[in-house]
């Protein structure tokens, strides 16, 4: 019997350092080929002569794609099972980097990245849900592990790619389009222990809670905007920091650029030192405190001037375990529907980023035309400026959605 049990339980390990292997990879993998786009366009712009116009209705397809698979993942679960999904996710980045080898016009390759990012669509979803299954134990400190391993890719990305595009090939360079090739074939690696691992089976029969419920939840909608509100304050940073610097305190680019990773250091550090001290002062708790650390680090900055750019980098700090500690409290708190609530989850926060990043843009452009003097000369400092503070009030609000998160789950006694 004690055989028996021994094995058994060395089964289970196995089992579960496969799919830990699988999580992490794909992370890892995610975040290196999402980040590759930043060392791409300007050379596809160049190869195809596209307008910012047209780049920017390349980079809305896919937004679009991206929405659209977060939206059919769950279902298509259902029927396939959450494995199949995460490794047809796997399975369609290297499909999509042929395609994008090949691509002679700006509508085949707009196809392609919008194929590319149905494939994302239904890697985060899959990944989430995966995650939160397997991770039952210590699931704040987990998942903002596996969402560094997103970070670590990320941070490498522009680096390697740049010297993949570089590379000789004959008496030419590889270039963008052996590069994605290339990069999104690494996704073929993660299929590999995913395909050996096994899941917990999920009987859908039994599941009688539907989106339509979900949504009815006030609690949800709390979620959902918190982890709304730090993705839009974590990409407004990374989009606009550099051009920030530039043209209100006259960095270099390379000084510019220098401020941008050390954020991501601390972004990617943090998520990694800092997961088994959520779990010890509670998951909703660390959202109280990363929201209003990052709101006041950002405010702050702004503030100061130049003397407080130092802030802005250490925002990082407070927005990285946003996400992953979002995805822990879903996990925590709808357990038996965890697919219906990540797919909503993910679907809505996609749709709030939208408009929220165009109004980013409308705030600073905005800003120019209020802080222009008699001269036709904008202050652009000040618009920057007005920008920033925007990103400092997301973060404000979201600490207020954190606190009546907290409030009601401490009233229903669920406080995870």
């Amino acid at each position: 019997m004690e055989d028996t049990d021994t094995i058994e339980q060395s089964g289970q390990k196995r089992n579960f350092a496969l799919l830990a292997i699988a999580i992490f990879s794909a992370f890892a993998i995610f975040g290196f080929t999402d980040s590759a786009r930043g060392s791409a366009i300007p050379r596809i712009q160049a190869d195809f002569d596209l307008t910012e116009l047209d780049l920017g209705v390349l980079l809305t397809g896919n937004v679009v794609g991206y929405l659209v698979s977060c939206t059919f993942t769950a279902a298509l679960a259902r029927k396939i099972g959450i494995k199949s999904c995460l490794i047809t996710g796997l399975l369609i980045m290297p499909v999509s980097g042929v395609f994008m080898c090949l691509a002679q016009s700006f509508t085949t390759l707009a196809a392609a990245y919008f194929l590319l990012n149905l494939g994302f669509g239904m890697l985060e979803v899959s990944l989430g849900i995966i995650a939160a299954t397997t991770f039952t134990k210590n699931t704040g400190a987990m998942l903002n592990l596996a969402h560094f391993f997103y970070g670590v890719g990320a941070t490498i990305s522009p680096l390697i790619t740049t010297r993949i595009m570089a590379a000789r090939l004959g008496d030419g360079v590889l270039g963008w389009r052996y590069m994605y090739l290339i990069i999104l074939s690494f996704a073929l690696i993660p299929a590999i222990p995913a395909l050996i691992g096994r899941l917990k089976k999920q009987d859908y029969n039994k599941k009688k809670t539907g989106y339509t419920i979900i949504l009815k939840k006030p609690d949800f909608w709390f979620t959902v905007m918190i982890i709304a509100l730090g993705v839009i304050c974590e990409i407004g940073i990374v989009a606009w920091l550099v051009n920030f610097l530039e043209k209100s305190y006259s960095f270099s680019s390379e000084q510019a650029a220098l401020r941008l990773t050390l954020f991501f250091v601390c972004f990617t550090l943090t998520r990694l030192i800092v997961g088994p001290i959520i779990d010890k002062v509670g998951l909703i708790n660390a959202l109280v405190i990363f929201t209003i650390f990052a709101g006041t680090m950002i405010t702050a900055g702004v503030i100061c001037g130049e003397k407080g750019v130092f802030l802005l980098v250490i925002a990082g700090i407070g927005v990285a375990p946003v996400f992953p500690t979002v995805m822990a409290v879903i996990a925590k708190l709808y357990r038996d529907e965890i697919d219906v609530a990540m797919t909503a989850t993910m679907t809505i926060m996609g749709i709030i980023m939208v408009p929220a990043n165009l109004l980013l843009g409308g705030i600073i452009n905005k800003a120019k035309l209020i802080f222009t003097d008699i001269h036709g000369e904008a202050d652009v400092r000040k618009a920057y400026a007005v920008g920033f503070l925007f990103l400092g009030f997301c973060c404000v609000v979201a600490f207020v959605f954190a606190l009546l998160l907290r409030r009601k789950q401490k009233k229903a006694g669920q406080l995870v």
